[in-house]
């Protein structure tokens, strides 16, 4: 079982692996270069970073098995950190030959080209799937955690799938883990699993989480099914990570509220639960900032042009560009309703700039993602039907999947980048963006509710994605600011990605894992101190 709605990908023959930008990831061969795990590293995700497929029809013959590289900057970023360190990678196996090429362990050394480390594969049932991702993770975790409560859908048997799967991946960590591991858990669909983990393995091996998405305030966790079990599962790690520190004080309070036995020092941002310690950390997560700028500045000129001919896109237009997922915390329909007003107010900027939307269609089994992504395309239509001419839409909106290059060179060539989720955990492409804008005379228009704003926002656009006024506001002074005033605003943007990019957040998280992987756990009769204020946590964060 596959799905494909969100592992927009290219693939090539099993003997080359390769990457988004149409080139091979790159196998390092300084394995000392870049972030260092203190110890053996296993991680743990959901998404895999290589997967294999058949290449081609079964006609009867031997088929070619090719290698799928999923997108994401997260599995790009880890992969030569697993590289360097030997380490193990476990996840879910959902292409059709993965366990073709996986031995009776589910094991495969990757990457093909150099087999540089271990990749286990779960085989989840398609009810499995079903119950635990689109089921727990995606109807339940996901809307509670983005404050969308009435968009809960708590169905029959959903949690038990999702324990039974975070079973399954705590049992492989305990088969591979031994006195030195680092086991690092990413996201929101292993919430049990460190409990487990916890006491299945070597009292001396470390538990680490990285939590990509918001963490709710008490008054909205307190919807949440199951919420004990949660936290107790979540408190089996000695490092628990958020972006930034909103997130790291809503958990701690919803674990004074919640758990009551729970020692919670705020100052310390430590937890002492069930006679073990866990670090709370905020740490915001960066992109690969050298390699946007890179593939944004090599793109034949040629393929943005019939990009932009394709779409009906005078070469001369000013162009504005919204990069999202079709999800409903994107804040899409806002955007566009920004637009609208936007053109009834300045009549003078029709038939010269046009919105481009770039969207993802993703979780398509689940209704109300059908539903929002049915609204967007008719608010669309509707708002180009009022306001096109024979020569010139206000948006066009595409779903069409386009290569990282040729996404970098969109995000260049845009004058104006929208970024105006209802609530993000950080948003990574609000980073892309900056990034890719080699020329420093873009604008980026950014929600305040976005982990990004707290890193961007004072150099950024700032907007509140539901005050529709203010927000057309925001676009018509970003178009109208002065080049040098755009360009002083995107330098500073710029140094502040760079100087945190992918690699900084992954030393970060490292640093922090070593702190508790070498018995410094802060606690109240601990020597390591975590406050927030102190030299330590400062030059980390």
């Amino acid at each position: 079982m596959r799905f494909t709605d969100e592992r927009l990908s290219s693939t090539n023959t099993y003997s080359r692996p390769i990457r988004t930008d149409g080139g091979g990831r790159s196998v390092r061969t300084d394995r000392s270069a870049g972030p260092n795990c203190p110890g053996s590293l296993i991680v743990v995700s959901n998404r895999q970073p290589y997967r294999h497929e058949y290449d081609g029809e079964d006609d009867g013959d031997e088929r070619t098995i090719a290698v799928d590289e999923p997108t994401g900057g997260l599995t790009a970023g880890l992969d030569p950190v697993c590289q360097r360190t030997n380490g193990t990678w476990i996840a879910w196996g959902d292409g059709d030959a993965d366990f073709d090429v996986t031995d009776d362990r589910n094991c495969v050394a990757v990457p093909p080209s150099s087999e540089a480390y271990t990749l286990r594969r779960l085989d989840l049932s398609a009810d499995a799937v079903d119950s635990y991702y689109r089921g727990f993770s995606n109807r339940v975790l996901w809307p509670i955690c983005h404050g969308f409560t009435d968009l809960i859908e708590d169905r029959p048997d959903d949690f038990e799938w999702y324990r039974s799967v975070n079973d399954q991946f705590a049992t492989a960590v305990a088969d591979h883990a031994d006195e030195e591991s680092i086991v690092w858990i990413q996201d929101y669909h292993f919430a049990l699993a460190p409990r487990t983990i916890r006491d299945s393995i070597p009292p001396s091996a470390t538990v680490a989480q990285f939590w990509h998405i918001p963490w709710p305030t008490p008054e909205t966790f307190r919807d949440c099914p199951a919420a004990v079990d949660l936290l107790e599962g979540l408190l089996g790690n000695d490092l628990l990570g958020f972006h930034v520190d909103r997130y790291a004080t809503n958990f701690l309070e919803c674990v004074e509220r919640t758990l009551p036995s729970a020692a919670v020092d705020r100052k310390r941002r430590a937890v002492r639960y069930d006679d073990e310690a866990t670090t709370v950390v905020a740490t915001p997560m960066g992109v690969d900032a050298a390699s946007y700028d890179r593939m944004g500045r090599s793109v034949d000129p040629s393929r943005l042009s019939s990009f932009l001919t394709t779409n009906g896109i005078p070469s001369e237009t000013v162009l504005g560009l919204g990069v999202d997922r079709l999800d409903y915390t994107k804040g899409i329909p806002e955007r566009l309703a920004a637009l609208e007003r936007f053109f009834e107010r300045n009549p003078d900027w029709r038939g010269s700039f046009t919105f481009v939307q770039k969207a993802t269609p993703s979780r398509t089994e689940i209704p109300t993602y059908q539903r929002y992504g049915e609204f967007v395309r008719n608010e669309v239509d509707r708002i180009n039907s009022r306001f096109a001419t024979d020569g010139w839409q206000p948006i066009v909106y595409t779903d069409a999947y386009l290569e990282a290059d040729m996404l970098a060179a969109l995000y260049r060539r845009a004058g104006v980048m929208i970024v105006s989720p209802l609530v993000d955990g950080m948003n990574l492409v609000a980073q892309e963006y900056v990034a890719s804008s080699s020329e420093a005379d873009g604008a980026l228009l950014l929600s305040d509710r976005t982990g990004a704003h707290e890193r961007l926002g004072t150099h950024a656009f700032s907007i509140d994605p539901t005050d529709t006024d203010g927000f057309a506001r925001q676009i018509a002074d970003s178009l109208s600011t002065p080049r040098h005033e755009r360009r002083r605003r995107m330098s500073v943007l710029r140094n502040r990605v760079f100087e945190r990019d992918v690699d900084w957040w992954m030393a970060t998280q490292f640093d922090w894992i070593r702190s508790v992987h070498d018995d410094r756990r802060p606690d109240p009769t601990s020597d390591f101190d975590p406050d927030p204020d102190s030299p330590e946590y400062t030059s980390l964060v």
